[in-house]
């Protein structure tokens, strides 16, 4: 007897289940499955965690779809199909707004009429997520062999669960269900908390964040400005055995030296002029939790060696004050900088660069992330649809050819920031369109980074001031120290740990160059003599 179509094309899927693949491919696989027993134009797998609906797998969908959290609460397509014990199909004249505008190829603006349906999937009698079919044809689903789809929405509630149960016999099942709780709770009140991607480079940092937090040791993070290390440190401690203990953070270049210690160690009444009681540091605020250093690298000398201390044996003075206390704290660090030619300059303790870097994580840049750009787009435009409560949001592929072969210096922040002018732009240039809002290239307004050629060229191209390289080189150096105590408030301290040069050194720079500061303002008295 010949079999069926339908049996031909799922006992693959029977097969892969006894298979070692990749969560991702399983997932894959399904759809693929799904499309060939019931010809559609997009599929789409979505998790549920708590008012989420996160997708996990797509097909005839956009990439970024997969960067996008669809809170059930707002889409009340999703909603109706997650409270039905069956397929749902939606009217081909359905007025209730589709979460997909924007989101299916081949399509511009606004789906036009089409067929819809949904199927939730539940495992061990609970909701696990659910199916969406979409086709362009609406009448694709009118007479739709209800016993197959019964079969095969079965048939992906066995495929994930196994796929579940294979991924929990990797770790141990209570320290995966604590991470899980944990962030489900964070994702509540935190959503944007979440470290997204699927590039090899990201998914070999997820798994040295997963190794590393459950020890004691201290973790340094180093990467690019923008790159997100702290969210990598919430990370950490979101699945340690401290995470319901508190993790403090702290700016170390935001502060003026003077107060780093204060604001680390705590410190007694009249410790110093202003100090009219007693207060706890950072350390005492975190006992029994993490405290994330943020630009670490930026804290002087003479903190270095007491923050040594307290690293060392647990015990800390506050200032002005002769008791001891003891406190518990996992540190978690942060810098942009390389660390080890800060030692090797002297400006940097190598016992504390040892002690901090017990085990470092570097955080990729944007550039060496293959393909997440797009899904953190995805995420970053459904945030922008939240607030902005347009009919639908997304890429034109114009647009996800520019966010691809941009250079990103400013990483995930720059992104972040350039898909919300984008937005802006797009909700200005379409006010009076009824059509979803599809971002274009030119909305984006990417300029392509400069290489070193063409900043060679540029350099061939500028004319010399009389005074020759010394007058250009003075020049460039008064106007750079300008900016940087302008930012740093006149603070010269701060100015010369930005500038990763001694403090004496800066201060006599400024009168070779003939620049005083007087506090908070910087001005110019002339050209050097």
């Amino acid at each position: 007897m010949t079999p069926s179509p339908v049996l031909t094309t799922l006992l693959p899927l029977l097969d892969d289940l006894s298979r070692d693949l990749p969560q991702a491919e399983h997932y894959q696989r399904l759809l693929l499955a799904l499309r060939a027993c019931l010809p559609c134009d997009a599929l789409a797998l979505l998790r549920l965690e708590d008012d989420l609906l996160v997708p996990v797998a797509v097909l005839g969908l956009s990439p970024d779809t997969l960067g996008r959290r669809f809170r059930v609460s707002e889409h009340p397509r999703l909603a109706q199909v997650l409270a039905s014990r069956g397929a749902t199909r939606f009217a081909a004249d359905c007025e209730l707004p589709d979460p997909y505008d924007g989101l299916v190829e081949g399509t511009r603006g606004r789906l036009q009429v089409h067929d819809c349906l949904g199927c939730p999937l539940t495992i061990d009698d609970r909701p696990w997520g659910l199916l969406s079919l979409d086709s362009l044809d609406p009448a694709r689903f009118g007479h739709i062999d209800l016993p197959s789809l019964e079969a095969f929405t079965r048939l992906a509630a066995a495929t994930v669960k196994a796929c579940e149960r294979m991924n929990s016999l990797t770790r141990q099942a209570a320290d995966e269900h604590r991470r899980a709780e944990t962030w489900r709770q964070a994702a509540r009140c935190t959503p944007s908390r979440e470290l997204i991607g699927t590039s090899p480079a990201h998914r070999h940092l997820l798994k040295e964040i997963d190794l590393v937090a459950k020890s004691q040791l201290s973790v340094l993070i180093s990467g690019e400005t923008g790159v997100g290390k702290e969210l990598v440190a919430q990370a950490v401690h979101q699945q340690s055995d401290r995470r319901h203990k508190p993790l403090i953070s702290l700016n170390c270049a935001a502060l003026p030296e003077t107060l780093v210690e204060s604001e680390l160690f705590g410190h007694v009444r009249g410790a110093f002029s202003g100090a009219t009681g007693s207060r706890g540091g950072k350390f005492e605020l975190a006992d029994g939790g993490t405290l994330f250093l943020d630009e670490v690298g930026e804290l002087p000398l003479s903190v270095q060696a007491k923050l040594l201390r307290v690293l060392q044996n647990g015990q800390l003075q506050r200032l002005g004050s002769d008791q001891e206390c003891h406190v518990d704290v996992r540190i978690i660090a942060a810098t942009n900088r390389e660390l080890a030619e800060e030692v090797r300059a002297g400006r940097f303790r190598a016992d504390l660069y040892h002690r901090l870097g017990a085990y470092p994580l570097r955080v990729p840049a944007l550039r060496e992330r293959d393909g997440d750009v797009l899904l953190l787009a995805g995420h970053f435009l459904e945030r922008g649809r939240t607030r902005l409560q347009p009919s639908g949001l997304g890429l034109s592929q114009s647009a996800r050819d520019a966010l691809l072969a941009y250079d990103w210096p400013g990483n995930v922040r720059e992104l972040e920031h350039l898909i919300g002018r984008a937005m802006l732009r797009a909700r200005a240039n379409s006010a009076r369109s009824p059509l979803p809002l599809q971002l274009s290239a030119a909305d984006l307004e990417l300029t392509a980074v400069a290489t070193p050629t063409t900043a060679a060229a540029q350099v061939a191209d500028t004319q010399l001031p009389p005074g020759g390289l010394r007058q250009a080189v003075d020049a460039y150096q008064r106007q750079l120290i300008e900016t940087v105590l302008s930012r740093n408030q006149g603070n010269l301290s701060a100015t010369a740990r930005h500038l990763q040069i001694d403090r004496g050194n800066l201060h006599r720079l400024t009168r070779r160059l003939g620049l005083t500061t007087d506090g908070r303002t910087t001005r110019r008295n002339g050209p050097p003599g």
